[in-house]
């Protein structure tokens, strides 16, 4: 048996870690956050709203019922890197296609192995999310090389990076006594949103994150639906201006996400970065308006100043119970609700699905 080729984890603070190589061999660098799900993985590897991190994983074997071909959130991989305890290399589950070894390597991401992830996890706890370079390629004398390009690495034009680039129109998968047209601004939307939308028996239009309002407006919704994705909300002024335009025109629209934070800064409230941010399926968040606490699955390292949220526009409706964020908004102003979690999970709880539920009733409604 040959001997493991290692790798190493170099954080921006200085930290080195050395492990072994998994999935593709090389050098990547990327924001390093952490993900508490203990299953799901493949749903993170696939997620657009990765868009330029390095994720680790806090369960401690990751791989176990392998990679299949129908849990793509999307069609291909958007981490930098990924960084988990031990991998499975004999996964046993009836759908598996391939090892997740096998699927890193053909997406060409960079990762590592064999480290303490949960004392990574502690650190960025506690420092907070940093900057690292996981590489095949470490050696001494490149340590202060790395670390220059970790001081300059930054995410930039990440929403424009994952969306789509022409408009897609998909069918319902089931068609109810109307089958509701909605558009879905892609900002790195999950398939398990659109998903979600057919099976309620909606004609969904797929479109580029920056598509204008009046592009939007001359497909006649009867909803539009603004997707999660990744990055810093704020960096994206002009999909911002097109979304106060959208909430002008009175269409019922529903925000996830990246969604959320965006509708939050187009009716002039803020946005701030979490110290390490919300990512895993175990997240509990107290819906305000009927006095329940439910557990969701998340993905996101900025959240809503609720203070800035001006209380004629709209109030704060749900908080997360660990922390007090902003986790969701109904807008009394506009025909318009938001959450900061994934409703639709995929991988995580489904507690939260009424949620796509009531954006139907709107349209039902008539946008009234």
């Amino acid at each position: 048996m040959s001997e493991q080729k290692k790798a190493w984890l170099l954080l921006a603070d200085g930290t080195l870690l050395e492990g072994y190589s998994f999935g593709a061999a090389g050098e990547s660098f990327g924001e390093v956050v952490f993900n508490t799900g203990m299953t799901g993985y493949q749903e993170v590897l696939t997620d657009p709203s990765y868009y330029g991190q390095i994720v680790v994983q806090t369960y401690p074997i990751i791989g176990n019922y392998g990679i299949n071909t129908d849990d793509m959130e999307s069609q291909k991989s958007w981490v930098q890197g990924y960084v988990v305890s031990e991998w499975c290399k004999y996964p046993s589950n009836f759908r598996v296609a391939m090892t997740i070894d096998e699927f890193l390597k053909k997406e060409g991401i960079v990762s590592i192995c064999g480290i303490a992830t949960r004392t990574l996890t502690k650190k960025l706890r506690e420092a907070g999310v940093m900057n690292g370079v996981v590489t095949t390629e470490y050696r001494e004398d490149r340590r202060e090389e790395l670390l220059e390009k970790l001081r300059q690495f930054s995410i930039v034009d990440a929403v424009k990076a994952v969306s789509c680039t022409e408009v897609q129109k998909m069918g319902a998968a089931e068609e109810g006594d109307k089958a509701y047209r909605v558009v879905l601004m892609d900002f790195g939307y999950k398939r398990n949103i659109l998903r979600s939308l057919q099976s309620r028996g909606c004609q969904v239009t797929v479109v580029p994150g920056h598509t204008s309002a009046e592009d939007i407006l001359a497909l006649s919704p009867d909803g539009i639906m603004l997707s999660n994705g990744p990055g810093d909300p704020a960096e994206n002024t002009a999909i911002i201006a097109e979304i106060a335009k959208l909430l002008h025109s009175g269409v019922p629209v529903f925000g996830i996400c990246l969604g959320h934070q965006l509708t939050a800064l187009a009716t002039g409230a803020k946005t701030i970065k979490l110290k390490y941010g919300h990512r895993g399926a175990n997240q509990p968040v107290k819906d305000l308006d009927h006095d329940r606490t439910y557990i969701t699955s998340q993905n996101h390292g900025y959240a809503v100043d609720g203070g800035t949220v001006d209380e004629s526009v709209g109030y704060v409706s749900h908080v997360n119970a660990n922390d007090g964020t902003v986790e969701g908004i109904r807008y009394r102003k506009y025909n318009c609700f938001t959450v900061q979690f994934h409703p639709e999970a995929s991988a995580g709880p489904k507690d939260t699905a009424y949620l796509f539920d009531e954006f139907i009733d709107l349209m039902k409604k008539g946008g009234k």
